[in-house]
C-alpha cells in the first residue's frame, strides 16, 4: 500500500493556518515578507508561494499588490433581497460595508445593447460600484442606465465617491418590472482580481433588468458576490381571490 507523504508547502500552510486560527497571527495583520517566510521555513520562494496560495484559496490570507500578504477578517455573509435589488440593511450594517461609486459615459455595444434594448452606439452611463468590508472588497456591481451622465457625476477616470449606504438599489423609482437572473459560476480573471479572491471560488452572479410599464429598460445591473459572502433571498407574495377573503 502506497502512503502519500505531505509536500513541504502543505506543511507550511498547516503551520500558518494553525497560527491564524489560534490567534497567534491576528485578522488584519501583515505576514512577514515572502522572502522572510521562505528563509524562516528554509524553502524556496516558489514553495512558500504555493503554501500561501492554499491559504488564499481558503480565504484565510489576502494578497494586496504592493503591500504584501494579510490575514483576512472572517467574511460575514450579507443578504441580497431579490425583487428589491438591494442589500438587507441589517446584515449590511453588521458588516460595516461602504460602497465606492464611479460613473462613466460609454456607448451601447454587444450584450449591453441587447440587455438595454437600445440601438448599438446609444449613449449609456455605467456606474461601477464596489463594496468594502474594511479594506477588503466584498462585492461589485456594474449598473447601466440609458442616456448620458448628469453633470455632477464623475466621468472617465475621474475620482470616485464613497457612500456608507451599502446598497445596489434600483436607480429609477419609475420601474414597474424587475427581472433577476441568478447563476453560480467561477469568476472571470478580472473580477477575481478586483474582489481579491481565488479564481477557483464560485461567485453568485445576478443580472437585474428594470423596465417601465411600456417595456422600456430603465436599468441593467450586473452584480457579482463571492459565494462565501452572500445569501440571496426571494419572496413570492400570492394574490388571494377577494371572494376567498370574504368567505
Amino acid at each position: 500500500m502506497t502512503r502519500t507523504v505531505p509536500s513541504r508547502h502543505h506543511d507550511i500552510a498547516d503551520d500558518l493556518r494553525r497560527q491564524i486560527t489560534t490567534g497567534s497571527i491576528k485578522p488584519g495583520e501583515r505576514l512577514p515578507s515572502e522572502s522572510g517566510l521562505a528563509d524562516q521555513y528554509k524553502v524556496s520562494t516558489a514553495t512558500l508561494r504555493s503554501a500561501l496560495a492554499i491559504l488564499q484559496g481558503e480565504g484565510l490570507v489576502e494578497k494586496i499588490h504592493g503591500k504584501g500578504n494579510f490575514v483576512r477578517h472572517r467574511p460575514r455573509k450579507i443578504m441580497y433581497v431579490g425583487g428589491w435589488g438591494t442589500l438587507d440593511p441589517w446584515t449590511a450594517a453588521e458588516t460595516a460595508l461602504r460602497v465606492t461609486d464611479q460613473a462613466t459615459a460609454i456607448e451601447a455595444r454587444g450584450h449591453l445593447a441587447t440587455l438595454l434594448r437600445v440601438p448599438t452606439g446609444s449613449p449609456l452611463t455605467e456606474f461601477l460600484s464596489i463594496s468594502y468590508e474594511g479594506e477588503s472588497p466584498h462585492s461589485l456591481a456594474r449598473i447601466y442606465v440609458p442616456g448620458g451622465p448628469e453633470p455632477t457625476e464623475a466621468l472617465g477616470n475621474g475620482p470616485s465617491y464613497v457612500r456608507t449606504e451599502a446598497s445596489f438599489a434600483v436607480l429609477n423609482a419609475l420601474s414597474a418590472e424587475l427581472r433577476e437572473t441568478v447563476s453560480a459560476r467561477l469568476p472571470t480573471p478580472d473580477k477575481a482580481s478586483v474582489l481579491r479572491i481565488n479564481p477557483g471560488l464560485a461567485v453568485l452572479a445576478i443580472t437585474r433588468i428594470a423596465a417601465d410599464t411600456a417595456g422600456r429598460v430603465l436599468e441593467a445591473a450586473l452584480l457579482v458576490f463571492p459565494g462565501d459572502r452572500v445569501e440571496a433571498v426571494f419572496t413570492t407574495h400570492h394574490v388571494l381571490d377577494e371572494r376567498q377573503t370574504q368567505g
